[in-house]
């Protein structure tokens, strides 16, 4: 031992026993000034590399979709240790929209949103998001993508997002309750679809009420409702807008075809063959589950749930009135403008999502149908295709599918068709008398 160490210690003993603890503690630290003590390379903490941190908004229903997307955002992380993306669930999308344009008001938007693509009119509007085609234009991604979601991306000749998943409107019934009404055909047409509800509403235990009805009906003035609707609309003939403009101002509410679909939901309600759904609920499946219901409006996304319960359920296509049609659901990813940095981190996680991988596992879990064409193809996939008929349905609907428009405005135009179904479905309202008033209030708001 040194003779410096030595005088050192000796110091240290003859004060700690005269001292309290605190100066024994700061006798520790001069033993430390007697070596001269610095640390070394061998001691120094590691230095790791800077992490970018990624949060992702998103209203993924049912929850054990959101359960599927957390195990696939947790593979994410595992694979890219310098990004981590935070998956958080913000509520439905009538819930989500005022906190999202509060947060891009506010400065405070997530780096990445999973929405619903007619949103892409607003965000562009505040200058939110930036164009994607530069960078997908050099991705061999691109030519995976599913030709018919562009519509759903593009904008005034730019790309504003990229599609998550994609699905159509059917109707699921179930089929033990066919058979005990002693249903044997399949509704094709909206006056077969009337008929086979009425026959399926019943009074199964013998106490003089209905305690089994023909179809649930989504009540509200969201656009779940409208989604649900507008499957209707273009079935009897009617379009959104005359000629197929893409402008709000072109916007035709009160057309024929609309009128007799909300004719129909209303027809369905007077027979006393269908129940609304709660106020705004009109997803939740809890009637159909229980038996309560044979019939209800849905897609592809509750697949994965209806298969965990282990109820028997099949799908039949949108009936038909002047043709064939369906309405094209899905939500895309949106980026919002951050850092540079932050941004780069996103289109990194956005590649991701569009992979065959990602789309398959999605898929496969879900009941979403695949944005990526190889993923279309992919063995596991196809085998989940011949194991479950249901997804057949949807996908032969999708040549029928129409999107509903993204362009400026259309918040309000499905705001107004909202109003005036929730009119007509809580009896305040005729068809014809409230899709003239909705089409009063567009025309004051864009001419």
């Amino acid at each position: 031992m040194s003779r410096a160490w030595r005088q050192c210690l000796q110091g240290c003993w003859q004060l700690a026993w005269t001292r309290n603890a605190v100066v024994i503690v700061l006798l520790l630290l001069s033993v430390l000034g007697c070596f001269d003590w610095k640390p070394t390379s061998a001691l120094a903490a590691p230095t790791s590399p800077q992490v970018t941190h990624l949060t992702l908004w998103q209203g993924v229903n049912p929850p054990p979709n959101r359960d599927v997307l957390q195990k696939l955002v947790d593979r994410f992380n595992q694979t890219h240790t310098d990004i981590q993306v935070d998956s958080i669930y913000v509520g439905q999308p009538d819930e989500q929209m005022p906190k999202i344009l509060a947060a891009v008001v506010g400065n405070s938007a997530p780096d990445m949103l999973w929405f619903a693509p007619m949103i892409t009119g607003q965000l562009v509007e505040l200058d939110a998001i930036r164009p994607l085609e530069q960078w997908l234009d050099q991705s061999p991604l691109r030519e995976q993508i599913a030709p018919t979601l562009f519509e759903t991306m593009e904008l005034e000749n730019h790309l504003w997002s990229i599609p998550f998943g994609t699905n159509n409107v059917g109707i699921f019934y179930r089929p033990s309750l066919f058979q005990a009404a002693g249903i044997t055909q399949l509704p094709q047409t909206w006056e077969e679809l009337r008929q086979v509800a009425q026959t399926l509403t019943r009074d199964t235990d013998g106490d003089r009420r209905i305690d089994q009805h023909g179809m649930l009906l989504p009540l509200g003035k969201g656009e779940w409702t409208v989604f649900n609707w507008l499957p209707f609309m273009w079935s009897g003939g009617g379009e959104l807008t005359d000629a197929g403009e893409a402008n709000p101002a072109a916007v035709n509410l009160a057309n024929s075809g609309a009128i007799a679909a909300l004719q129909l939901w209303r027809d369905l309600l007077d027979d006393g063959s269908a129940v609304l759904s709660l106020p705004e609920r009109g997803y939740e499946l809890d009637g159909f589950l229980a038996g309560k219901v044979a019939m209800q409006l849905s897609g592809p996304w509750t697949l994965g749930q209806l298969q965990a319960t282990g109820v028997d359920f099949g799908v039949i296509p949108i009936p038909t009135e002047a043709r064939r049609a369906t309405a094209s659901g899905g939500e895309n990813l949106f980026f919002f403008k951050s850092t540079p940095e932050r941004e780069q981190a996103a289109l990194t996680f956005a590649e991701y999502v569009l992979s065959e991988e990602f789309q398959t596992q999605w898929a496969l879990g879900t009941g979403y149908l695949p944005t990526n064409l190889k993923a279309r193809q992919n063995p596991t996939y196809q085998q989940f295709i011949s194991q479950q008929p249901a997804v057949s349905v949807f996908l032969e609907q999708a040549p029928y599918g129409r999107s509903r428009p993204i362009f400026f405005g259309y918040n309000r135009v499905s705001e107004q068709l909202g109003r005036a179904i929730e009119a007509v479905l809580l009896g305040k309202s005729t068809p014809t008398a409230a899709l003239t008033e909705a089409q009063r209030r567009l025309s004051l708001i864009f001419h």
